[in-house]
């Protein structure tokens, strides 16, 4: 399909998108019909091409995943516009306003830091993310803040990387599935990715460093990784406790 087949309200809707990486795959599938994995690493360095085309259909387009041949003869994935009918833009990208309010608010009341490393960190370094990711569930017409958290960019990169290879991302799209996960709840979860795991991210800031380096000391001497050592330490306690 040619650039001049698409309708003028789609190409509205590829136009508005402003991000980098969405805008970059949107440019190029309209030039080119599609863009491969192959050129999305070498031309544009993106390691983790189903991402980028999830940016693109964050924001309403309908992305199709192809197969062609690569440069040196294997199978790759390609990505190319989908039928563009019934659009629906995502609401979220498109209302700056809001999405500062939703920030603001966040911040008010759990303060400014990641939700998923706890660190302590500048507004401006902290994301927007939906707890239930916006491919599984969508998102809804309330728009509450408490649909949101607030990531660092290496959390960020760290949720995705897990919800995309998540049996419930790309096949069940179950919202309940995801309230009870780590990467929506850390503080209430009882799996990661439908994995029967069990997660905690311990930070150390600020003079809070010198209790982690003699920890580091400790598990050194103990012949164990600090992971490791700070389990040890930990079921000791809870079995001096009981």
């Amino acid at each position: 399909m040619s650039k001049k087949q698409y309708s003028k309200e789609f190409l509205a809707l590829c136009h508005s998108v402003t991000a980098k990486r969405p805008k970059t795959v949107i440019t190029h599938i309209l030039e080119y019909g599609q863009i491969t994995t192959e050129e999305l690493k070498s031309l544009y360095g993106y390691n983790h091409p189903p991402r980028a085309a999830c940016d693109v259909k964050e924001h309403g387009i309908p992305i199709e995943r192809v197969t062609v041949t690569g440069s040196d003869g294997r199978k790759i994935a390609a990505y190319r516009f989908g039928i563009p009918t019934n659009l629906k833009v995502r609401r979220f990208h498109g209302r700056t306003g809001l999405s500062k309010q939703i920030k603001e608010s966040l911040i008010v009341k759990y303060g400014c830091r990641c939700f998923i490393y706890l660190e302590e960190m500048p507004e401006a370094k902290l994301q927007i993310d939906h707890r239930v990711p916006f491919e599984v569930a969508g998102e809804s017409e309330t728009m509450s803040p408490d649909e949101f958290m607030l990531l660092c960019g290496s959390a960020n990169r760290a949720k995705s990387w897990s919800c995309e290879h998540c049996e419930n991302w790309t096949k069940l799209k179950k919202r309940e599935v995801c309230l009870s996960c780590y990467w929506a709840y850390p503080e209430n979860h009882s799996h990661v990715a439908m994995q029967q795991l069990r997660r905690v991210d311990l930070l150390w800031q600020g003079e809070e460093t010198k209790e982690y380096e003699r920890l580091k000391a400790d598990a050194a001497e103990a012949g164990l990784a600090i992971p490791d050592f700070v389990k040890d330490v930990l079921r000791k306690a809870l079995e001096g406790g009981s």
